[in-house]
């Protein structure tokens, strides 16, 4: 039997795909890569790259508010189920700074076993967990 093993992507909703692409361009530096309608799902899907890894967005005709416990890390870790996406980074300090500088919202910062750790949300106020490993 063969193994599965690689991650394809990760899909996030968001409330306004057109803005969600342009916060992920300018402070993750991500791609697009697709862009598309599915009327049968009454949403607009676009896919987007950074290095081998891909978002796929989904703006909805009518999307749900997200639930007011999805937007403080330690609320959401405990309902069950997926929590959130997490990217290596090799400069905390840099990433901190742009975000700084772009507005991001910085919810909490942390070091977990000596690696720096900072949770952010975008625009539609998803969750993103930011890493720099121990050197």
């Amino acid at each position: 039997m063969k193994k599965i093993y690689k991650p394809l992507h990760v899909g996030i909703s968001v409330y306004d795909i057109d803005e969600a692409i342009k916060w992920y361009e300018k402070n993750l530096d991500f791609e697009v890569v697709k862009d598309f309608y599915v009327p049968v799902l009454k949403a607009r899907i676009a896919f987007i790259r950074n290095g081998n890894f891909e978002i796929e967005l989904f703006e909805y005709d009518k999307p749900k508010p997200i639930p007011q416990e999805r937007l403080i890390p330690d609320l959401d870790l405990q309902t069950v189920g997926t929590k959130h996406i997490a990217l290596e980074v090799d400069d905390m300090k840099c990433v901190k700074e742009k975000f700084l500088a772009n507005n991001v919202d910085i919810v909490h910062e942390v070091i977990m076993e000596g690696d720096l750790v900072m949770f952010i949300r975008d625009n539609s106020g998803v969750l993103i967990e930011l890493i720099q490993k121990k050197q």
